[in-house]
């Protein structure tokens, strides 16, 4: 998920660990170790020159489970052996701080499996991207309650129970709200599926996943031997089904699908990618996951770049990010609100 909500989850994660011995110094700490994977994106930039490959090294290695196994014994004992000196000496170990890291690593890569973008557990074993798809990368109604809870924790002595109290509201809080978050997958999947039956598309498979910033206006995309077919639902519309559905073409014959880059691209979107030709050598990468509402063109993502082919390989080119446009939040806002 986004880095506030990292920091905040590490930074539970630390005072589970060690607050009542070290107070909100363990927030911070913790707060740090719910940073540390997302490095990845810096760690990308000094082992490889081409964005393609940055770009799939993220939430990978350094979000694995076996990363956190390791990570956990060198960040924990360093912090360990930066800590117990002078007036803080004895009073924590080295398994405290190895305890903090692993739970700081391992909630971090768990929850952001829950993301459309999909979290490698496994590697190096397996590239294989855990994605439950049931809350967006960002998500105000996950992340507020639980950051309230551990600033009024902060104004509490770190043996009181009113710290302990608004630990579990904060923890209690947030898990709530994920376990809706799955229940309305669940209902949501079910909705898009009668939806393409009942409009006789065949598909070969579909997913849903919430738009950002909230579990409201929900987004699916079915795919096609040539096309995807795409549409919004909100819990909040007046009917049972999404109403129109959008035919997006792949366009993936612009490329060749053997080059090792457009497999990586391809293995990073799930599949749900689409193609403009820009120029002689330049190609529009759209990944379908992350829809744009530009509801006159709906084939356009908000995840999107350009592809340039130097000799056997392609790379991603330096872009400008243009903001969504007044247009399109405003079509964002109405769809929340239902139709």
């Amino acid at each position: 998920m986004d880095s506030l909500t990292q920091i905040i989850l590490g930074a539970a994660c630390g005072e589970v660990a060690l607050g009542k011995k070290i107070g909100n110094k363990a927030l911070l700490i913790g707060a740090l170790g719910g940073t540390i994977p997302d490095l990845d994106v810096f760690v990308g930039r000094v082992i490889f020159n081409n964005e393609i490959d940055i770009m799939a090294f993220h939430r990978g290695f350094m979000h694995s489970f076996l990363f956190a196994l390791m990570g956990a014994f060198v960040f924990g004992w360093l912090f360990y052996k930066i800590y117990d000196r002078g007036k803080r000496k004895n009073i924590t170990c080295n398994k405290d701080w190895y305890w903090l890291f692993l739970f700081a690593f391992i909630t971090h890569s768990l929850l952001d499996c829950f993301t459309p973008y999909g979290t490698q557990l496994f590697s190096p074993f397996s590239n294989y991207r855990v994605a439950f798809n049931n809350i967006a990368v960002a998500d105000p109604a996950y992340t507020l309650p639980f950051l309230i809870s551990l600033i009024v924790l902060m104004f509490f002595k770190r043996n009181t129970s009113q710290r302990k109290f608004w630990l579990k509201t904060g923890v209690g809080i947030s898990t709530c709200y994920l376990i809706c978050t799955l229940i309305n997958k669940a209902y949501i999947t079910s909705v898009f599926s009668k939806s393409l039956k009942e409009n006789n598309i065949a598909f070969l498979r579909f997913q849903t996943q919430p738009t950002i910033l909230n579990n409201i206006l929900w987004y699916g995309i079915a795919e096609t031997e040539d096309e995807y077919f795409v549409s919004f639902y909100s819990l909040f519309d007046s009917s049972t089904r999404p109403q129109e559905w959008h035919l997006i073409s792949k366009n993936h014959n612009l490329v060749s699908q053997v080059n090792s880059d457009i497999q990586t691209l391809s293995w990073f979107s799930n599949g749900y990618y689409n193609l403009t030709s820009q120029s002689s050598n330049t190609i529009r990468y759209n990944d379908l996951r992350y829809p744009s509402f530009d509801s006159e063109r709906p084939e356009n993502s908000v995840f999107s770049f350009s592809i340039q082919q130097e000799d056997e390989r392609y790379d991603i080119l330096p872009a400008n990010r243009v903001p969504p446009s007044t247009k399109d939040l405003a079509f964002f806002w109405r769809r929340i609100k239902g139709k």
